[in-house]
């Protein structure tokens, strides 16, 4: 279909914000399918998981913006309603009059999630280079993540954006593999290796590494993107805990046990806690990132792993708010 651009319009960019995350990705609405008889009712909820990451990270006290295209239809209006009830800033997105993806979601048993996605033309795919804003020195660092890294035009124009803010500020990246989406592996490698040469913080998780790349090593990806230049690679292994991979260090953190509810939005929830937790240590700076010793990372993998505990034992896409979670390990600490 063709998609109709409502030029130059955007939110209201939110006042008084001296420093500000900005989460680049997707957002739509999850379906969780309920059976009842014969019957079959769905329990929707906000999500994607760039969209996650931004409303987890302003709950954990962050400054917050998120950058999507976002659909002017009635699902899009209330996915803009609920970025400003968790106050994040809405001044980076587009409207665009084309559909709002939709993701229906089953559960397995064990509380993991299956998607099946309804977004071929949808809003959060069609933002372009031509839609890329100028960012001035409130922004401290960017994200990228999920299914908008490789679908068009909206992939293209995050690897120019990832390129162009290079070096200026903290960059970071979480695959997030949706093979549902895009099928192509050889396409998702090379797109994540693009955006890994401009990265200083991989997120990824074990599932989409064997996905990618089956039977290689955590460890040899990790040193095989540490040597393209990112400064740390952190691999989340679910149960089995988690491994980080930083300059001259390596730690691992056992995973935290709870009682699942299921595990939707339990990466994003590392990631958005991950990105906080730097933040309150005072480590925004690829330089601070270069100089971070084994306890201090491993502290800082402790807090993504409670975070993400905490959503585990909800449902959906639930991230914590910080009085919720421990004190995170300051920069003098």
């Amino acid at each position: 279909m063709s998609i109709i651009t409502d030029a130059g319009t955007r939110r209201q960019r939110c006042r008084g914000k001296e420093r500000m995350f900005l989460v680049c990705g997707e957002a739509l609405w999850d379906l969780f399918a309920n059976e009842d008889g014969p019957a079959l009712t769905f329990d929707a909820r906000v999500g994607g998981s760039p969209f996650n990451v931004a409303t987890g990270l302003s709950r954990l006290g962050q400054d917050t913006a998120f950058l999507s295209g976002l659909s002017t239809d009635p699902l899009g209006t209330r996915l803009i309603a609920a970025l400003e009830r968790e106050q994040v800033d809405t001044g980076y997105l587009t409207l665009f009059r084309c559909p709002t993806t939709l993701s229906l979601v089953d559960l397995a048993a064990n509380g993991s999630p299956a998607y099946t996605f309804y977004g071929t033309g949808a809003a959060d795919r069609a933002l372009s280079r031509e839609n890329l804003p100028a960012l001035d020195d409130s922004v401290w660092g960017i994200h990228f993540g999920s299914y908008s890294l490789v679908v068009e035009p909206v992939g293209s124009a995050f690897l120019t954006l990832a390129q162009r803010e290079a070096g200026r500020r903290l960059i970071t990246l979480d695959p997030n593999v949706r093979l549902n989406v895009e099928s192509d592996r050889e396409l998702w490698r090379q797109r994540i290796d693009a955006f890994a040469r401009h990265a200083d913080v991989v997120k990824v998780s074990e599932e989409d590494l064997e996905l990618l790349y089956p039977g290689e090593c955590p460890a040899g990806i990790a040193a095989r993107w540490r040597a393209a230049g990112v400064g740390l690679v952190i691999v989340t292994c679910g149960r089995a805990g988690v491994q980080a991979f930083g300059c001259g260090v390596m730690v691992e953190v056992e995973a935290r046990r709870v009682q699942v509810v299921d595990t939707v939005g339990a990466g994003d929830s590392f990631q958005a806690a991950l990105i906080a937790c730097l933040a309150e240590c005072g480590m925004t700076t690829r330089a601070a990132l270069d100089e971070i010793d084994s306890d201090r990372l491993a502290n800082i993998i402790c807090f993504a792993v409670e975070a993400a505990a905490v959503t585990c034992t909800r449902r959906g896409a639930d991230l914590p708010h910080r009085a919720e979670l421990a004190e995170c390990c300051k920069e003098n600490s």
